[in-house]
């Protein structure tokens, strides 16, 4: 059956290591049958760059690596910095952060996310800034330890600050997500970031749409499968 399957926010890191062992059995078993994978973003916790030596970097790149399909990468907003020598291990592909797909006879827009939550001003500043290449090219050519140091730093203001917000400034600005899918001309919109999975209907371009939301992987784990049929927003025990 043709299939294929998108992804996003495991936030992999060696402190759950839970996590790590269910997407490799996602891999070994869900992910062997499709056409394709989408990773939309924070495939990991946190991305201070490709010559970081962490061995579940390096164990991830080659159980990506091994799959007998293409796998493509949209950056999420906590590994943005993740390069190209770490695409390349790893075999996937990176998209800009727009992408627009034809599945089956349908035209999909998939991104991660985080640009629909207008509502939330600070954290739009603060991607704006971090997204610019000269700041980026100096923080990667800082010594690990310090981009280590720096990176802790900033979760943990990034955790006071969300702690503060209401979710509803957390969540994408419904807007955006009609000026999205009008100016790439879409039906279908597949999405993560927000951790909050659901399949949305509304109207775009004067016609029924959906925007699907993946999910977070904490307890289990979230996929869309796009098929010739259907979209499906599934989720599956570790």
């Amino acid at each position: 059956m043709s299939r294929t399957l998108f992804i996003a926010d495991l936030h992999l890191c060696q402190k759950e290591p839970a996590i790590t062992a269910g997407f490799l059995r996602f891999l070994q078993r869900e992910a062997q049958t499709a056409d394709a994978l989408y990773i939309l973003g924070d495939l990991f916790e946190a991305w201070i760059g490709d010559d970081d030596p962490n061995p579940l970097h390096q164990q991830i790149a080659t159980a990506l690596r091994t799959l007998p399909l293409p796998v493509w990468f949209i950056h999420g907003n906590r590994d943005f910095l993740l390069g190209q020598r770490y695409a390349r291990a790893s075999g996937m592909t990176l998209l800009p952060e727009e992408q627009v797909l034809n599945l089956y006879g349908r035209s999909i827009l998939i991104m991660h996310g985080d640009t629909l939550c207008t509502d939330d001003e600070g954290y739009q500043r603060f991607r704006r800034k971090v997204h610019q290449r000269w700041l980026q090219r100096l923080f990667l050519a800082l010594p690990l330890r310090l981009r280590q140091r720096i990176a802790l730093r900033m979760r943990d203001g990034s955790k006071n600050a969300n702690s503060q917000k209401s979710t509803a400034i957390m969540d994408v600005n419904a807007q955006a997500v009609s000026e999205a899918m009008q100016r790439h001309q879409v039906q279908w919109l597949i999405h993560g970031h927000t951790h909050r999975p659901a399949v949305h209907t509304l109207t775009a371009n004067g016609q029924p749409a959906e925007r699907l939301v993946l999910g977070a992987w904490h307890s289990a784990g979230s996929m869309i499968e796009v098929t010739p049929q259907a979209i499906n927003l599934i989720h599956f025990p570790f």
